[in-house]
């Protein structure tokens, strides 16, 4: 039993209720405007809010809608897996406004919000940092507002934005995570201003979710490719629900064609494969393969490193059945691992005494 650790769970996500909930945090003149533009708030921005992925149904208050209290998590997952501690990523879409002031304020008031209502009354939480990606500049900022906090653990970051994370744009970003030691998350989700696939807009939800893969991969050669790890070597990135199953086949692609193209790119000095080994971790929430243990088993195999896994409960999303939170097919050192030994590797602020 994966309680038996007292696991670290790193990727649960607090929902903020409703945009009320914020107006609090928001400066006088964003709380004014919820009210005179009538701004419903960015809180649905993942999955449909009553999709069967969402959450499950023993977990929905009354039945419908999601958990949003603190003691539906504490009786869910924190008690439920004796967990040690537990890094909410909270989903709140501050990179969906399209006013830059807009997403600052809000990506502030949801961090000020997660410090009153989740780490200040649960000893077992850490939180990441949410910014606006809309104004890199204003996003490091907010890093140096909320890093003196050693409760926040990360920063966090959308899988699509409006450009290749990467790009030299988002790079003051990199270096404000570097200079406070933080890794940063980069989270299953989208500005919805450009396509998921390549070949344009889907029509349905399970497209939509089945190719959230691709945008992992795209952001992954990105980071590589700019040479974001030369530039801040002591840099890791986190892909938290980006699947697992993807990332070997897609680095030995990678590494294959950097060796004939390798004279454009010729600050990418190691093969992408090492590189990655080196800078990347990965949430196994979802574990995307075949319930079969010796497939499992062999997945694990051709990963580039062992220390690459983190768990993560993914509450109060539906990835797993009941409490099978772990995939077939993991060894007893495997599962220490990610349970205990990646995550305090990758979140070095656990293991500081507050």
């Amino acid at each position: 039993m994966i309680s038996a650790l007292r696991p670290i769970d790193c990727d649960m996500h607090p929902v903020v209720p409703n945009i009320r909930a914020l107006v609090p945090y928001l400066p006088a003149n964003w709380a004014a405007s919820v009210d005179d533009r009538g701004i419903e708030g960015f809180d649905s921005i993942s999955y449909p809010p009553n999709a069967p992925l969402s959450a499950r149904p023993d977990w929905r208050p009354g039945g419908k809608g999601l958990p949003v209290s603190l003691d539906d998590y504490r009786r869910h997952v924190l008690d439920r897996l004796d967990v040690q501690w537990a890094i909410g990523n909270c989903l709140y879409g501050a990179h969906l406004a399209f006013s830059e002031d807009l997403g600052v304020a809000l990506a502030s008031a949801v961090n000020d919000w997660m410090v009153d209502t989740w780490l200040d009354p649960e000893p077992r939480m850490r939180a990441s940092i949410v910014v606006a990606p809309q104004n890199p500049q204003r996003a490091a900022e907010e890093i140096d507002r909320c890093a003196p906090d050693r409760r926040f653990v990360q920063v966090l970051l959308p899988a699509m934005v409006e450009a290749p994370l990467g790009q030299r744009r988002y790079w003051p970003i990199y270096e404000a995570a570097q200079k406070h030691g933080l890794p940063v998350g980069i989270h299953a989700g989208s500005s919805y201003r450009h396509a998921v696939t390549p070949v344009g807009w889907p029509t349905y939800f399970v497209e939509d979710y089945a190719s959230q893969a691709l945008a992992f991969q795209g952001q992954l050669g990105s980071l590589i490719s700019e040479g974001v790890f030369n530039k801040f070597p002591a840099l890791t990135v986190v892909l938290l629900e980006s699947g697992v199953t993807w990332l070997t086949p897609f680095l030995w692609r990678l590494t294959k064609f950097w060796r004939g193209t390798r004279s454009e790119v010729p600050w990418v000095t190691k093969p992408p494969i090492d590189i990655a080994r080196e800078h990347i971790r990965l949430s196994a929430q979802p574990f995307d393969a075949p319930d079969d243990a010796a497939t499992v088993a062999r997945i694990l195999e051709h990963l580039p490193g062992k220390d690459m896994l983190l768990f993560a409960s993914d509450y109060p999303h539906h990835q797993f059945d009941g409490d099978a939170v772990l995939p077939q097919g993991l060894d007893q050192e495997t599962i220490r691992r990610m349970a205990q030994d990646n995550p305090r590797a990758t979140y070095r602020r656990l293991e500081e005494a507050l």
